[in-house]
């Protein structure tokens, strides 16, 4: 079983990723393929390890009165366990995002010009309760080419150190560094610190957790930053909208799962259509334990409704807990997302093509939706295997970020002696 290696500052590790992602970068796409086949393969052999470690985390979660969302995040039983190493699976079959040619052009000169796709080289993040991200990142991080350095926070640090012990040792098995896989998990927040100011060692960093951890990470670090924003979720139930789509779907995206980031947490009601749909809507949240805060106009039409404040539409629950406002028209469903989205997801619910389509053109999100759960913007509902986060700026990425968003580019010239006149 290989170690975390001898060196004992988090500068040391980050520096040992560096010098592993040149030779991680050199390999072709069957040796990055194999590599995450044989990680898959000692995930599902060790589900009985990783499982332990992780019940010593939610045990000391649960002690510590870690909310009941967050624990969600942090539990791995067997089958979560499963679906990881199916996912590294997933991602060892896509195509090589490294090598693409993405522009190829004869110049005047003669000089043979190419834009190729290439590795970042190391990619950082940072993230709180879910080991899943552990294996997701570093997956995709090793398919592209690129080593990965790791903060996976002390609530899952038993679980992550799992996971980055089986992953090293997959990858020594495969002759490839594993230092390619590092974590500063052990360093604390100081490794964090040193992550966030590793310019020049650190090509980019993802941060995926709270609103206050991702601002702290945008603020203060000095490699460049992905930002994955925080979901304040919103669905729009249009006065076409058929009462079984408005129903099941607004169910799906709260209930299915609730304390993650794709999960609703708003619904606005077309005036016109408040009166149908509320009622069984509302008793159909009910009937799965949420407790829905709602406006004047909702509590006169359901039971059982809280008061909802302003305040409460720009939160992120990760919890049972909906807001529901009825609205006078298309135009004050706008202006609700405008003034409360953090630009994740919208979805609307309607049979009138028009208002879908002008819903899909003036929402401002990563990923905007028609007659659809909010619970498909994934990484591996896209197709892409597995996730690196969920991208809410708009620079290099936006939305789900899979393989190509950790290459960048690169132009190869190639010539006959020529000379600039």
């Amino acid at each position: 079983m290989t170690t975390l290696t001898a060196p004992t500052t988090a500068r040391e590790r980050m520096m040992l990723a560096r010098e592993a992602a040149r030779s991680v970068a050199l390999l072709d796409d069957g040796k990055k393929a194999a590599a995450l086949h044989a990680i898959a393969d000692a995930i599902d052999a060790a589900v009985d390890e990783i499982a332990a470690a992780n019940a010593r985390d939610l045990e000391r979660g649960r002690s510590a009165g870690l909310s009941e969302g967050l624990q969600d995040r942090l539990r791995l039983d067997a089958a979560r366990i499963g679906a990881l190493a199916a996912a590294v699976r997933d991602v060892a079959a896509l195509p090589d995002p490294v090598g693409r040619v993405l522009d190829d052009r004869q110049l005047p000169t003669g000089v043979h010009l190419q834009k190729v796709s290439v590795p970042f080289g190391v990619i950082g993040a940072i993230y709180e309760a879910r080991p899943n991200v552990t294996v997701d990142i570093a997956s995709l991080a090793l398919r592209s080419g690129n080593a990965v350095v790791l903060r996976g926070g002390t609530a899952a640090e038993h679980s992550n150190a799992a996971l980055v012990r089986v992953m090293r040792d997959a990858l020594a098995s495969q002759g490839i560094d594993p230092e390619a896989v590092q974590t500063l998990d052990d360093f604390g927040r100081d490794g964090a610190r040193e992550l966030m100011q590793a310019r020049g060692l650190v090509d980019v960093l993802v941060p995926r957790g709270s609103a206050q951890l991702i601002e702290t990470v945008v603020t203060e670090s000095s490699v460049p930053v992905i930002e994955t924003g925080a979901g304040v979720v919103h669905i729009v139930l249009d006065t076409t909208a058929p009462l079984e789509w408005a129903r099941d779907i607004v169910v799906n995206a709260k209930v299915q799962r609730p304390s993650v980031c794709n999960a609703v947490e708003t619904v606005l009601v077309l005036a016109d259509a408040a009166p149908r749909l509320v009622p069984p809507v509302v008793a159909a949240l009910q009937a799965e334990g949420v407790t829905v805060h709602g406006d004047d106009a909702t509590r006169d039409l359901a039971p059982g409704v809280v008061p909802v404040t302003d305040a409460e539409y720009a939160v992120e629950h990760m919890s049972l807990d909906l807001s529901l406002r009825v609205v006078a028209d298309l135009d004050e469903a706008l202006a609700h997302i405008r003034a409360y989205s953090t630009g994740h997801t919208e979805s609307i619910i309607t049979t009138d093509d028009a208002r879908a389509e002008r819903f899909l053109a003036e929402v401002d999100s990563a990923v905007v939706m028609a007659n659809a759960s909010t619970r498909f913007t994934d990484g591996g509902e896209f197709g892409f295997g597995a996730e690196v986060g969920i991208s809410t700026q708009k620079l290099h990425a936006r939305g789900p970020m899979g393989l190509p968003e950790l290459t960048t580019t690169k132009w190869l010239a190639r010539g006959g002696g020529q000379i600039r006149a």
